[in-house]
């Protein structure tokens, strides 16, 4: 691992990147794994990655970074043919 470090950091370095830039794409590269791997949990990607959840929200802003939850679709609408509850007309 620590030679795909080293690799990374010649890679950077040949392509003139800037420290923040390089810390920038690393913490965007992690936040949306650990996202992925956590199906949007953002407390559970939050704890993967050894921050405080807040510290995430706050760098998925700062990155843009979205991190809703994949939601299935609905199967259909239960009883949408049924008429609408409300107040009866006097």
């Amino acid at each position: 691992m620590k030679a795909s470090f080293e690799k990374l950091i010649e890679d950077l370095e040949e392509g003139s990147f800037f420290m923040e830039e390089a810390v920038e794409i690393l913490e965007k590269g992690m936040i949306k794994r650990a996202l992925q791997k956590s199906r949007g949990n953002q407390s559970e990607a939050a704890k993967a990655l050894g921050i405080h959840r807040n510290t995430l929200l706050r760098k998925m802003l700062e990155y843009d970074i979205d991190g809703k939850r994949p939601r299935p679709k609905p199967a259909g609408k239960a009883g949408a043919d049924a008429p609408k509850r409300g107040r009866k007309a006097s």
